[in-house]
């Protein structure tokens, strides 16, 4: 009986020992780090989705770590592609670093929506982007939408003359500030961290970006408007070191790209679906929204976005993405 009764007692203590370390019985064998410049909003949530999944499906076998809101997006790319970490879910900005013939992609005025983007990453031209991602050692595994984006001012703006000037917030993209400098605007390039800072302190007066990031960063706090000038489909990408990649099992290689596949259809659903929750929310938060003459700023653009199809990304026109 005693021995009935210690062999209970026992069993007991590996049940409790089971649950404190939450289920686990098997240590993670592989850590994979994933770097984002976002603190908070959809680029950060897939990261954690994608963590999920993978250690899920793993078994135990592979920690995932989210390094989220503390370095820049150029740094994260650095890091990535060097191997000092092995992931990142991210801007688009690899592609005008690492493949920058491609970084159309992510142009103002260049995209007509998310599935016009989309039928051309999964073609012949998202194909040999992706290729020249790899000769850099990133391997591409999905895309998340963002959404469109939009313009922040402390002011309405209707048309280009309204922006003239203006201290205009931009991630330090020398293609972005071109467009933005021929619609009239004064871009400051500013990383993305100190996006909130600068407009508060009056190193910018206005920025731009995806609805994610302006109900992410607050910016009703700093910004009194948001114009709809939808003036660039804004995507994120979640990558790999390649390198890191090849050197994983083949079972291991599988479950992390089905889990990056199973990340972007969610991810995407989701802004897809609750974008206009988003737009009400700012609204509540007491941002007035401007319907501007979107077609008065697309026009202002024209001439320096095809001049960047000329001198930067010659490996296409921008009449034949238009076309596709």
């Amino acid at each position: 009986m005693k021995n009935l009764k210690l062999g209970f007692i026992l069993s007991i203590i590996a049940i409790l020992c089971f649950l404190s370390m939450g289920g686990k019985t098997i240590s993670a064998e592989k850590t994979l780090r994933i770097g984002s410049p976002f603190k908070a909003g959809i680029v950060v949530e897939a990261a954690e989705k994608f963590k999920e999944l993978v250690e899920k499906g793993g078994g135990g076998r592979i920690e995932v770590n989210i390094d989220a809101g503390t370095k820049a997006e150029i740094d994260i790319n650095k890091m990535n592609r060097n191997g000092e970490i092995e992931m990142q879910s991210n801007g688009t900005a690899f592609l005008e670093y690492y493949a920058p013939p491609y970084y159309f992609f992510t142009g103002p005025y260049v995209m007509k929506d998310f599935d016009h983007y989309m039928r051309l990453w999964d073609g012949k031209l998202g194909q040999q982007a992706r290729a020249q991602l790899e000769k850099n050692d990133l391997k591409y595994l999905a895309t998340i939408y963002r959404g469109l984006r939009q313009t922040t001012a402390k002011k309405p703006l209707y048309t280009p003359a309204d922006a003239y000037n203006m201290k205009l917030r931009l991630p330090p993209i020398p293609s972005w500030m071109a467009v933005w400098k021929a619609i009239g605007a004064d871009p400051v390039g500013v990383p993305l961290p100190e996006l909130y800072s600068s407009l508060k302190t009056g190193k910018a007066e206005a920025s731009e970006g995806d609805l994610p990031q302006i109900q992410s960063f607050k910016l009703n706090e700093v910004q009194s408007h948001l114009i709809v000038t939808n003036h660039l489909v804004q995507t994120a990408g979640i990558l790999i070191n390649k390198p890191f990649f090849d050197k994983l099992s083949k079972a291991d290689q599988e479950l992390i790209v089905k889990a990056a596949k199973e990340t972007e259809e969610w991810a995407n659903h989701k802004i897809k679906t609750g974008e206009a929750a988003i737009l009400v929310d700012l609204q509540r938060k007491g941002m007035q929204v401007v319907i501007p003459d979107a077609e008065s700023f697309r026009a202002k653009a024209k001439d320096a976005v095809n001049e960047l199809f000329k001198t930067q990304w010659s490996v296409t026109t921008w009449a034949e993405v238009l076309a596709q």
